[in-house]
């Protein structure tokens, strides 16, 4: 159903799905749609020019010994860029790939314990011929494609996954960000968010197709596409190229799968519901994430289109609450539409859109906050891409890019009763509620020169990029009691009238990079990036460099390292706080009347100023044996500048302060290994590691779910600090062409901070900690044919075990001491069984 709406005054256009909205503003989509168009037409018009539609690409693999030369037959030869092409190497080493679209590629060959990377320009009609000289590989961590983005050769440790193990790994919400947990050093926090390398949700970078994807309002990751059109997914823990910026933590990039020319492809999974069983009985529907995603040409080698879409359907129980009230719903739909076009030999264009509407039920429910006490989530969105890719001579490359992100979000309570904070519960209706309109635009140019010859080889990089957001709001707080542990009433915050704001922001960046190569065994990458925005109205120089040194001959024993500075966004919400509504905080006596009140107004200390991180890191890799890699990595990052709150009071009067004064600390030991016996992979390490710092950050008391009560900041171990994490997954072909892909998890349990019925902190925070946390999970496939007339139809069925031993993972504790509970531990993650169903057409 499509509608108009009005917010504000603001005319909307309203796409409804199964009860969940997508809105486009009018006067974005007139000024949206025709540019769409105009990029299609122009995409159209350029397919009818007469050039030739592809080139070819030849080569051979080998190894260098002693004696010379020796090729390698059945290495594996990946092809990927605008299109993505995979073959053997035979029995002489060599590969060819006949049509092949034109582009810049990145060309891999892989042998196990070996591997060789190159990138070369395919133009139309003529004949690429490659050699790629295997060497040992490195140990690989971060979950890792390329497609048509710049290599990061400088990044500390690369723990890569391949698209098979994505699409093979169990993934409790078929979500891209589920995967993150299998990188060391990424882990899940106790609020659900994910956490890399010891930085909050808000400090770490987002990108999907190189564009920043993050809520202006927020900081946090506001986009999530369809699982299917993912190429890849990296994070990159101290992220030295300079192109990256706007963040003092670790980045995730998303590349999307380039759609096929020569072929249609189409899968759908997922089509048969979970069932809801609530002790022994069944109860409705427990989970529905039907997906579906068609892919093909539709100008032969010159056009082709992507359109993949998936509704969500998701209850979450908190299994410590009574059988039909533990539920958290999500529904969403996610669709995305993507054409990708070779305009003429040396240009080729990608332009996509996509929606991600959904609305979450009871957000925030845990033992102590039912469902009536909680707030409803709803969130619309979308965001259009284009981008331009330009061969410039033998192997410059230019690249523009334009992006506009919208993203709305309503936060509304269940009822307007009283929200009473009691020892053991909480109730009414919850106290706050949010209406927020944000959207970013982004203009991006880089260019990649071709390498030249000056005391080795040189290859520079330049880019600028601009960006404009936008957002504007309204916050109401209700009143909030909080109760002792007789029930009586202690303290009372009350909040002033409602309040709309605006901000927007002009943010302008510039950087330069040289990768130079003065021998062989040594590469040294250097640049600066400048930044500049209009809220903190400052301007940052951040200098950064890597290097990789093969320390022996044999380039067996590899050392890699870097040092940066970064610095962060200011996220739109916190420019607006001193126009959020104050609040009085007032003590109550035992009749419930007032003995002491204490009014506080909203202040930002002296100047916003950008938060600021310096990172280093040493990594040392070596080939044990054939197959068999092992690494030994440390990095340090100190933050400082971090915006943090805290309340000052006098005797009757008071403010509550955000100031750029917070500081953070990680730091990370990893050993890691990666053992590959003929088709069976198995990757493990140990990582010990402190995130330490302020613990008052802003998004506790004014983001998604706020708490009411603002005590003195402290510092202390982050919330999601594990000290001590082994992890360990691997993929193993069984008999029968069954497929086993087992992750275990453990690690030292989550901290937390000792309460009273005030919700004062009693001792030094987050002193004490969950229990240890352990899990293993485990995804079984095997592909199938199934006939169907005169062909056959081809499939993958399976199931999924999550937490296969049963493990006692609890993910609440009672924190406040007067409690008879105290110290107790609840909401555990039960051992879960998922079926595994998808048709490949």
């Amino acid at each position: 159903m499509v509608s108009a709406k009005h917010f504000d005054g603001a005319s909307r256009i309203t796409l409804k799905v199964r009860g969940v909205e997508a809105c486009l503003p009018c006067e974005i989509g007139r000024r949206i749609l025709p540019l769409i168009v105009a990029c299609l037409i122009g995409v159209w018009s350029a397919t009818a020019q007469s050039a030739p539609a592809s080139g070819q690409v030849d080569g051979t693999v080998f190894v260098l010994d002693a004696q010379g030369a020796s090729y390698v037959p059945a290495a594996k030869v990946t092809l990927t860029g605008p299109a993505s092409l995979e073959q053997e190497a035979d029995e002489q080493g060599k590969f060819s790939f006949p049509k092949v679209a034109p582009g810049v590629y990145t060309l891999t060959a892989q042998f196990p314990g070996l591997e060789a990377r190159q990138s070369i320009a395919v133009e139309a009609g003529k004949v690429v011929n490659a050699t790629l000289e295997l060497k040992p590989s490195e140990v690989k961590t971060e979950v890792t494609v390329t497609a048509s983005q710049p290599e990061v050769n400088q990044e500390v440790a690369n723990h890569t996954i391949s698209s098979t193990t994505v699409r093979d790994a169990p993934n409790q919400d078929e979500r891209t960000e589920s995967l993150l947990p299998m990188i060391p050093g990424v882990v899940r926090g106790p609020d659900g968010r994910i956490n890399m390398k010891g930085a909050r949700n808000t400090q770490s970078g987002a990108l999907v197709n190189s564009t920043n994807v993050t809520d202006p309002a927020t900081g946090s990751p506001g986009l999530d596409v369809p699982i299917d059109v993912v190429a890849s997914v990296q994070v990159i823990s101290n992220p030295y190229d300079p192109q990256y910026g706007k963040l003092t933590g670790a980045v995730s990039t998303v590349d999307t799968r380039t759609s096929d020319y020569e072929k249609f492809h189409f899968s759908i999974q997922n089509v048969i519901p979970r069932l809801r069983v609530r002790d022994g009985s069944v109860l409705g529907i427990g989970g529905a994430t039907p997906r579906t995603t068609i892919n093909g040409p539709l100008v032969k080698d010159r056009l082709a289109f992507t359109q993949s879409i998936e509704y969500r359907f998701i209850r979450t129980p908190v299994n410590s609450l009574p059988p039909l009230q533990r539920d958290t719903t999500l529904e969403s739909v996610n669709t995305y539409t993507q054409f990708d076009a070779n305009l003429t030999s040396k240009q080729t264009a990608t332009v996509s859109v996509s929606f991600y509407p959904q609305k979450l039920k009871d957000m925030g429910l845990n033992t102590f906050l039912p469902q009536p006490s909680t707030p409803d989530y709803h969130q619309r969105g979308y965001q259009v891409f284009a981008q331009h890719r330009y061969v410039i001579g033998e192997e410059g490359l230019a690249t523009s890019q334009f992006s506009y992100k919208a993203f709305d979000t309503d936060i509304t309570p269940h009822s307007e009763d009283l929200y009473q904070l009691f020892v053991e519960t909480t109730e009414g209706g919850f106290f706050n509620q949010q209406a927020r309109r944000s959207s970013r635009l982004d203009l991006q140019e880089t260019y990649q020169f071709a390498p030249h010859l000056l005391w080795g080889q040189h290859q520079w990089k330049v880019g600028i990029d601009y960006a404009h957001s936008q957002y504007d709001g309204r916050q109401l707080f209700r009143p909030v009691e909080l109760e002792s542990v007789s029930g009586t009433p202690i303290e009372n915050i009350t909040f002033s009238e409602p309040t709309i704001h605006s901000v927007d922001q002009h943010e302008a960046a510039a950087f330069v990079m040289d990768h130079w190569t003065p021998f062989s065994r040594f590469s040294l990458d250097a640049g600066v990036r400048l930044d500049h925005d209009t809220i903190t109205e400052g301007t940052h120089a951040a200098p950064r460099g890597g290097f990789r040194l093969a320390l022996t001959g044999d380039g067996k024993t590899i050392l890699k390292g870097g040092a940066g500075i970064f610095y962060d966004r200011v996220p739109l919400m916190i420019a607006s706080f001193p126009s959020l509504p104050n609040r009085t905080v007032s003590l109550l006596g035992d009749q419930g009347q007032i003995t002491s009140s204490t009014f506080y107004r909203n202040q930002i200390e002296g100047n916003l100023q950008n938060p600021r991180s310096k990172a280093w890191n040493l990594t040392l890799s070596r080939q044990v044996l054939e197959g068999l890699l092992l690494q030994v990595a440390y990095e340090r990052r100190i933050t400082t500048r971090d915006l943090v709150v805290s309340p000052f009071a006098t005797v009757d009067s008071g403010v509550i302060n955000l100031e750029n004064r917070g500081e953070q600390s990680y730091r990370e030991l990893q050993i890691s290994g990666r053992y590959q016996l003929g088709r069976h992979v198995i990757n493990a390490s140990y990582v010990r590691s402190k995130a330490y710092g302020d613990l008052n950050d802003f998004f506790q008391f004014f983001g998604n779910i706020p708490k009411p009560v603002i005590q003195a900041d402290g510092q202390g171990r982050l919330s999601y600090d594990a000290p001590n994490r082994f992890l360990a997954w691997g993929e193993f072909k069984a008999p029968w062409r069954v497929t086993l892909l087992p992750v275990f998890d453990v690690h030292t349990g989550f901290p937390y901070s000792v309460q009273n019925a005030f919700r004062d902190y009693v001792g030094p925070r987050n002193n004490e900690r969950f229990p240890r946390f352990e899990s293993m999970d485990l995804q079984v496939l095997r592909p199938l044919s199934i006939p169907m007339g005169s062909r056959h139809i081809r499939a993958r069925a399976g199931f999924t075990v999550f937490n296969l031993f049963n493990h006692f993972n609890p993910r609440d504790v009672q924190t406040i001491q007067e409690s008879s509970r105290f110290g107790q531990v609840f909401n555990n993650a039960w051992r879960e069984y998922r079926g595994k169903f998808v048709f490949e057409f």
